[in-house]
């Protein structure tokens, strides 16, 4: 079996039990178990991936899907997943896949990192997004496809619950480019009870890559009725991206739609979101969005000096981007991204 499986990366041994170090649940894995993501497993002392030839989802997308706004806007970025999560979200959109593993299941076709690369390029694509599913769950095939990507002139993604270790984060960092983070909400009772995690390795994460590291983040906050939607969770959320890590990551507040176990819930209203919006630029916030409503002036980038139009989206398309250099065209203040000219 060995044979046919990918040796994992980050993990020591203790005895006959391992130590996994990717995520932060930190696992400590006997001979023949299985990790709390279930598709990393100690075989004889050594860890494996079960996933790395488990493709399950690629697709082209617009880089604004991911949402990444501030990151070569415009752009495609070829979008692939493996089955499984360290997460167990009760409003998971992907729980399909997600969750797959934890029904026992892990079913994905076989791509090999060239072809991956190969896939995106015959795509259009100017990059790949590991996204839909957990990517850190993943980092095997991530890093092998990455860096045979950013040889071919791509840049790589990871959309992710932020639930990664410092050594992943090190081990990513020379090769991804950017990363969206989940802050799902700022209670360790939401991440808990919605989410069968903790809150505090996902701040961990955000400090991490915008002290530690030269990857482009942004953060998106999903904002569920009644769970996470108070003014006071909404502030503090909102405090801490401005006070702890910097006014220029763009914070991507999206509405909610029933999903999975909360398919009984309802929607979220526009005016929460409406009033997550000014709660974010009290807070100082330059760059706030608003997803999952179409139509909406927040979805396109503005000048936080004097307001001018920069980059005019409708949903996940650019219509128009003005900007010629990394500089507001009208005032001259700079923009924060990266490879934002059109």
């Amino acid at each position: 079996m060995q044979d046919t499986l990918k040796r994992a990366v980050l993990w020591e041994r203790q005895d006959q039990k391992i130590r996994c170090s990717l995520c932060a649940w930190r696992c400590l894995i006997p001979d023949g178990g299985l990790g709390r993501c279930r598709v990393r497993k100690n075989i004889g002392g050594v860890l494996y991936s079960l996933i790395y030839d488990k493709i399950c989802a690629a697709s082209p997308d617009p880089i604004e899907k991911k949402p990444l706004f501030h990151f070569h806007p415009g752009s495609k970025a070829f979008s692939i997943a493996a089955p499984g999560c360290n997460f167990q979200c009760s409003f998971c959109q992907n729980w399909q896949i997600s969750q797959m593993a934890n029904e026992g299941a892990i079913e994905g076709a076989s791509y090999t990192p060239a072809e991956i690369v190969r896939a995106a390029q015959d795509s259009g694509c100017q990059g790949i997004a590991y996204t839909y599913t957990e990517p850190t769950i993943f980092m095997e095939l991530c890093a092998d496809t990455a860096r045979l990507a950013k040889a071919q002139g791509l840049y790589s993604v990871f959309v992710s619950n932020g639930y990664m270790t410092p050594e992943a984060i090190d081990f990513a960092k020379d090769w991804l480019d950017a990363i969206n983070i989940d802050l799902k909400a700022f209670t360790e009772e939401f991440y808990r009870d919605l989410c069968r995690a903790r809150l505090k390795p996902v701040l961990d994460t955000i400090h991490y890559i915008a002290g530690h590291t030269s990857i482009w983040m942004e953060l998106t906050t999903l904002v569920i009725p009644g769970k996470n939607d108070s003014d006071k969770e909404l502030k503090a959320i909102a405090e801490f991206i401005a006070k702890e890590v910097s006014v220029d990551v763009p914070w991507h507040i999206s509405r909610f739609f029933p999903q999975y176990k909360m398919s009984g819930n309802v929607p979220t209203n526009s005016a929460v979101l409406e009033r997550a919006y000014h709660i974010g630029k009290q807070a100082g916030l330059r760059y706030i969005y608003i997803g999952n409503m179409p139509g909406m002036e927040a979805e396109s980038t503005h000048c936080y000096h004097c307001g001018a139009l920069l980059i005019e989206r409708v949903g996940h398309w650019v219509r128009e981007n003005k900007l010629k250099t990394n500089r507001c065209p009208q005032c001259d203040s700079p923009i924060a991204g990266m490879s934002l000219i059109a």
